[in-house]
């Protein structure tokens, strides 16, 4: 503020804007309102969003210089450095040498997930906002670079060459800028965040002037006391294909899958069930008295076979078969497009006793962790990819049976929902005769995004900047969601629902779950609630408690 007082009158000169941190951008709002100046609707309503992004998540030292290698898409948010490695096992080992690593693939599978736990960043050369590393490194609180086009991995080398030519290798240290979406040489100085007085009031007042819930995507125990340190509401979807990749699992899953009759198959089961019903188990009493949405198994089966021959050579002397046989029947099972394949709800109406199996694992679950009052969540199971009634008929019944002969087993009577997670168009269509067999929707956008659009969200990110600079699409739609069409979707299936059902209760599960535009939309449309990564709960908290309040006024 430049001014000056001349004969006792001030004169204002000039008004430049302060350039000031995300933290104190906090802090003056909450003074602000303390004091009286302003109020605390109004000191809500000036935080943007996104800027909490800084104090959730470390960040590079503004005053640290950059040396940039590559760019590309910011698909979760932080800062980390670390030794170069180029496989999960690496960073296992890295991690357990108390130094985790920077993991670059080409792009991750869930093979991968062990050693993105022990990583200390993940960097992708392909991927988009929604592919399989951006939605697990924002599950995890990883910072995560996707897309990065200008480097070149060469795997069997163990080196990446940068956009400038220069060749890192294995153990080299590099920087990973999730909020920027850079790659950068060198260890790079951070600042650690920090959870100040401010944030939480500031917090607690935007929770007062929310109506939409916001729950957190966690697929663990421990994923579920990140969610609750965010203070989310309940956990909207658990995904249960990330709990078989655990080590000492990922056998009992091959061997269920190259199971040729239905009595190998339910023997394979048999080995998971156990571990499966520990999972909920620590899931329940981490959750209790707050809703838990079980998604049932949704990838395609080939995401769970082996690969390398190293890995078939395993599978093959702990299955007791030749290496030959192995290899025939993982391509007996092989298909063209597998995410529109034998997936989803598809498994269930297949192969009916792998959903019999999850659904006795969880209500057993329920019956050994039940409280004192009873049962300690009331568990929210949900059906993947349902395109037709007939499907969510069929499974909804098997998991009704389940229900019943545990009941009878344990002499617990269970309280639980069934609902449908809304994926394709034409569930969306057909959500009015969906809900008659349903007690929730819950809408998957990154599938319905993919699906609506006709585009890989894996592979999008290769020109999707184009794409927007074009402006062809004014965002990533996989990133915001795209409201005239996804969103006419969305909302034509939440009137066809409600028009059957008035208390249809409807979410959103997507990874636009977190993203502050997305969630207005899901305000306007009468949703109950948002699902997110726990990473992004307060920042969905937020843009909840402004969107209600601008609805409002």
């Amino acid at each position: 503020l430049e001014f000056t007082l001349e004969d006792g009158v001030l004169a204002v000169l000039g008004l430049h804007p302060a350039r000031r941190s995300a933290r104190a951008a906090v802090r003056i709002a909450v003074d602000l309102a303390t004091s009286g100046a302003v109020t605390r609707e109004e000191a809500v309503m000036r935080i943007e969003p996104r800027l909490l992004n800084a104090l959730l998540h470390p960040t590079i030292d503004a005053a640290a210089p950059r040396d940039v290698i590559a760019r590309g898409l910011p698909a979760s948010p932080g800062a980390a450095a670390g030794p170069l490695v180029f496989n999960a096992a690496a960073a296992d080992a890295a991690a357990a040498r108390g130094q985790p690593a920077v993991l670059a693939r080409i792009e991750t599978s869930p093979e991968d997930i062990r050693g993105m736990h022990s990583a200390a960043a993940v960097l992708t050369t392909r991927g988009g906002m929604t592919s399989h590393a951006a939605v697990v490194a924002r599950g995890l609180g990883t910072p995560c670079v996707v897309g990065a086009a200008d480097l070149v991995l060469d795997l069997e080398a163990r080196a990446l060459k940068g956009r400038d030519g220069r060749l890192f290798r294995e153990g080299d240290l590099i920087t990973v800028d999730g909020a920027a979406g850079e790659a950068l040489a060198g260890a790079a100085p951070t600042v650690q965040p920090e959870f100040s007085g401010a944030l939480a009031e500031l917090m607690s007042w935007a929770d007062g002037m929310r109506r939409l819930a916001v729950r957190a995507n966690a697929d663990t125990a421990q994923d579920a006391r990140v969610a609750l340190g965010f203070d989310a509401d309940g956990i909207g979807l658990c995904r249960t294909e990330h709990m078989f990749f655990e080590q000492g699992r990922i056998t009992a899953m091959r061997r269920m899958i190259l199971a040729e009759t239905s009595e190998d198959r339910r023997a394979a089961l048999e080995q998971l069930l156990p571990i499966q019903r520990g999972d909920f188990i620590g899931l329940y009493r981490v959750m209790q008295g707050r809703p838990v949405t079980i998604r049932l198994l949704d990838p395609p089966l080939h995401e769970f076979l082996p690969h390398g021959e190293d890995e078939i050579a395993d599978l093959a002397e702990a299955m007791d078969m030749a290496p030959k046989a192995i290899r025939r029947r993982i391509a007996d099972l092989a298909e063209f497009n597998p995410m529109l394949g034998m997936r989803g709800c598809r498994l269930g109406v297949v192969l009916p006793e792998i959903y019999q199996m999850q659904a006795r694992a969880l209500f057993e679950a329920l019956a050994q962790s039940w409280g004192g009052d009873g049962q300690l969540v009331t568990p929210e199971v949900m059906i993947p990819l349902v395109s037709a009634r007939r499907e969510a008929a069929l499974i909804r019944r098997s998991i009704d049976a389940v229900a019943a002969e545990v009941s009878k087993e344990t002499g617990r009577a269970f309280v639980y929902k069934v609902g449908v997670m809304v994926e394709t168009p034409r569930a969306a269509l057909r959500a009015g005769e969906i809900a008659e067999d349903a007690e929730f929707l819950s809408f998957g956008t990154n599938d319905l995004t993919q699906m609506t659009y006709g585009l890989s969200r894996d592979d999008a990110g290769r020109f999707m900047r184009d794409y927007v600079n074009a402006e062809v699409f004014a965002e990533d739609p996989f990133h915001t969601l795209d409201r005239d069409g996804v969103g006419e979707l969305l909302i034509l299936a939440a009137e066809r629902a409600r028009d059957r059902r008035a208390d249809m209760p409807l979410g959103l599960c997507g990874e636009h779950g977190g993203d502050p535009a997305s969630v207005e939309f899901c305000e306007a449309a009468g949703f109950d609630y948002v699902s997110c990564s726990p990473f992004r709960v307060p920042i969905a908290r937020l843009a909840a408690a402004q969107a209600s309040w601008r609805a409002r006024g």
